[in-house]
C-alpha cells in the first residue's frame, strides 16, 4: 500500500505529539513540519528524522508531494490555515476548536462542502480510547436502555497559580473561553459521541478564578511550572472553571464541571451515562476499566481485552489485556482512524467516520458559545 506523505504545522506542545502518533501509524510518512520559529522546526525534523522543515505554513502547504497536513497551531489562526489547506485539496486534521467562534466554524464547513473528496477530521482524541468506543456500542445495542442522565468533570491544576500563564487566556489568540474551549469542548463531544445525542440546551456559571497573573515575558511551554524571573501583570478575562447544566435532543438531562485550578488534577477526565436498565461510567486516569452499574445484579469492572471488545471498537487497542494504554494510544487511534478512512477510499458524506467531522467540531463552537451566553446572562440558552 503507498503510504500517504503528511505534513504538520506547528511544533509546540501538541505538534509534538502529532509527531509521535504519525511515527506509529503504518498508513502515512512524515515528510515535513512547520514553525514560525524556523529552529524550533528545525530541532524536531532533527530529533525525528524529518526529511524536510519549512519557515512558513505556506511553504509547507506549497510542497506538492504532501497530501495530508494537520493543523497544530493556537485557535486564532485554524481558520486561515484550515482554509488554505483545504483549499489547496489536501486532506485535514486540525486541531481543536475549529475556529475561535461559530461564524468561523461554519465558513469552513461552508468551503469544505466545495472540496467533497477531501477528508477533514478536528482532534477530539477522547473518543478514540478503546473503552469510549466499546461504551459507545453497548448504548447503541441498547444494554443501558434509554439514556436518561449524563454527568461527570474534567479537571486539571496547570493555571493553579497567578505565576501560570497560557495563550489560552487571551482573547485575541485562544476566543472568548479558556477552559469550556480547552477541555470542556472534549467532554461534550465524548458524552455526545458516545449517547448518539446532542446537547440542545444549556445553563451555564463561568468564573475567572485569578482575574490578574504575572504573564512571562519569555514564552513558556503549556503545562510547565517554573516561575518566570521576568513577568507583566495582566488582567484575565477568560475562565478558569466552569460548571454547565444541560439537556440533550432525547429529552436526557445532565451537569459537567471544568477546571484548571484544582490542585492536584492532571487529567481527570470522567462521564457517566445513566440509562433505563444500566449506568455506565469511564475515567481517563484509569481508562482500561469501564464500570457497569445495575440494580438488580452485581456492579463490575470490564477490564480491556482486545480478545473480547466490540468489532467496531477493535481498531482502536492493541495491546494485549493488563498492557494498559494512554492517552497517546487514544491520541494514536484517533489520528490512525483519520488515515484508515482515506487509506480505505472513503468519502465524506457517504461514509460515516468514527472521528469528529467539520460539521462535529464546528457545533461543538456552538456549544462554547451558547455556554458563554448562559454564564453572561444567568439563563437557560438553547442552541
Amino acid at each position: 500500500m503507498k503510504k500517504i506523505k503528511t505534513g504538520i504545522i506547528g511544533m509546540g506542545y501538541i505538534g509534538a505529539s502529532h509527531i509521535d502518533a504519525v511515527s506509529r501509524i503504518g498508513l502515512c510518512t512524515l515528510s515535513a513540519v512547520a514553525d514560525t520559529n524556523a529552529a524550533l522546526a528545525r530541532s524536531k525534523a532533527d530529533e525525528f528524522g524529518i526529511e524536510k522543515y519549512y519557515e512558513t505554513i505556506d511553504e509547507l502547504i506549497g510542497d506538492t508531494e504532501i497530501e495530508a497536513i494537520h493543523n497544530c497551531t493556537p485557535n486564532h489562526l485554524h481558520t486561515e490555515i484550515n482554509k488554505k489547506i483545504i483549499m489547496s485539496g489536501r486532506h485535514l486534521l486540525s486541531e481543536k476548536p475549529l475556529a475561535v467562534n461559530h461564524k468561523e466554524a461554519e465558513s469552513l464547513v461552508a468551503l469544505k462542502r466545495e472540496y467533497p473528496d477531501t477528508v477533514a477530521a478536528v482532534n477530539f482524541n477522547y473518543r478514540m480510547n478503546p473503552l469510549v468506543q466499546e461504551m459507545r456500542r453497548r448504548i447503541e445495542r441498547g444494554e443501558i436502555g434509554e439514556v436518561r442522565l449524563a454527568s461527570g468533570s474534567y479537571l486539571q491544576d496547570w493555571l493553579l497559580y497567578d505565576t501560570d500563564y497560557s495563550w489560552r487566556l487571551d482573547p485575541a489568540i485562544a476566543g472568548a473561553s479558556c477552559c469550556i474551549a480547552d477541555i470542556g469542548s472534549h467532554w461534550m463531544d465524548a458524552v455526545q459521541h458516545v449517547t448518539g445525542h446532542r446537547i440542545t440546551k444549556v445553563m451555564a456559571d463561568l468564573v475567572t478564578v485569578i482575574p490578574v497573573r504575572k504573564k512571562p515575558v519569555k514564552q513558556t511551554e503549556t503545562f510547565t511550572s517554573a516561575v518566570p524571573s521576568e513577568y507583566e501583570e495582566v488582567h484575565i478575562e477568560n475562565e478558569e472553571y466552569g460548571a454547565v447544566l444541560f439537556k440533550m435532543d432525547n429529552g436526557a438531562s445532565g451537569v459537567y464541571n471544568v477546571s484548571e485550578v484544582c490542585a492536584g488534577h492532571g487529567c481527570y477526565f470522567n462521564f457517566e451515562i445513566n440509562g433505563t436498565k444500566a449506568s455506565m461510567r469511564w475515567n481517563q486516569e484509569e481508562n482500561d476499566r469501564l464500570w457497569i452499574g445495575n440494580r438488580d445484579a452485581d456492579n463490575h469492572l470490564i477490564i480491556r481485552n482486545p480478545n473480547v471488545i466490540s468489532p467496531e471498537a477493535k481498531p482502536y487497542t492493541s495491546l494485549a489485556m493488563g498492557h494498559p494504554e494512554g492517552w497517546n494510544d487514544a491520541f494514536r487511534g484517533n489520528i490512525y482512524s483519520f488515515y484508515k478512512y482515506i487509506a480505505d477510499g472513503k468519502k465524506p458524506g457517504r461514509d460515516k467516520p468514527d472521528f469528529a467531522t467539520l460539521e462535529d467540531a464546528a457545533y461543538i463552537v456552538k456549544l462554547t458559545e451558547a455556554i458563554i451566553e448562559s454564564s453572561r446572562i444567568k439563563s437557560w440558552v438553547s442552541v
